[in-house]
């Protein structure tokens, strides 16, 4: 397979959930295979310090400070990406929190706050930008699942369900968008070292169990992630459309 199919020269990504953790690294995976960066988040400063990465790997980025859980800013961040750079290729959704709360004790405001931002604003931006891909003939759109979108795990409820909504989400609009071109799949981590499981990790039992659950033995870093996003965002994917592809050191395999 020739390597020029990996290639995004050219292509502009727009990345939610850009200024840390897996969010920045598949958007800098994303520009070492040659894609400018649409970089989003809620803080300014962070992206700002991503953006500074990008444009040392010799790629154009452009950061803007968005709240996902509103429509009207999401529709603000993707007329200003297309204003800025012209067109949008490909999408990555990866804003994301977790709350972890026993059943019994999930707040309504705590269940809405993760839905908001883990479900519904997937679908917004999703509908925001596929109405630019739709318009300019395509794209490439990758959603963030979870292990939780395989099996549940107690006292992350919202979590759970909103991730499952995702993998669904991934699956109707890859077969309503297919006739437009627009690729929609979705990479689903396994347990990675990121600020949303910190938690998990600073419990050394907890981490020692989770840990033999892997079979390669180890958790993810963010750079597991790169040749993922890089393929689902290239035209090497341009026939698989409604696929969740796991990355999670084989622990759906065990």
């Amino acid at each position: 397979m020739p390597l020029n199919l990996f290639s995004l020269e050219g292509k502009v990504a727009l990345v939610t959930g850009a200024s840390r953790g897996l969010g920045r690294g598949m958007a800098l995976a994303l520009a070492g295979a040659g894609a400018d960066i649409v970089l989003v988040s809620l803080t300014l400063p962070k992206l700002q310090k991503v953006a500074a990465e990008a444009n040392k790997l010799g790629r154009r980025a452009l950061p803007i400070a968005a709240d996902v859980t509103q429509v009207a800013e999401i529709e603000a961040m993707v007329e200003r990406a297309v204003e800025h750079f012209g067109h949008i290729d490909v999408l990555v959704t990866s804003a994301g929190i977790n709350i972890r709360q026993p059943a019994v004790e999930l707040t309504e405001s705590n269940w809405d706050q993760v839905i908001d931002v883990d479900l519904r604003a997937v679908f917004f931006t999703c509908q925001a930008v596929g109405k630019v891909m739709i318009k300019q003939g395509g794209g490439k759109i990758i959603n963030i699942v979870s292990l939780t979108t395989a099996f549940g795990i107690p006292n992350i409820q919202a979590y759970c369900a909103a991730k499952g909504g995702v993998g669904q989400l991934t699956k109707s609009l890859a077969v309503e968008w297919a006739p437009y071109h627009i690729n929609v799949n979705a990479i689903g981590p396994g347990f990675f070292m990121t600020d949303l499981s910190r938690g998990l990790h600073k419990d050394p039992e907890k981490s020692r169990r989770i840990k033999q659950r892997i079979p390669l033995g180890r958790f993810g870093e963010p750079e597991d992630l790169a040749g993922a996003v890089i393929f689902f965002a290239s035209a090497a994917s341009d026939y698989i459309t409604g696929h969740i592809l796991w990355v999670d050191g084989g622990v759906l395999a065990a």
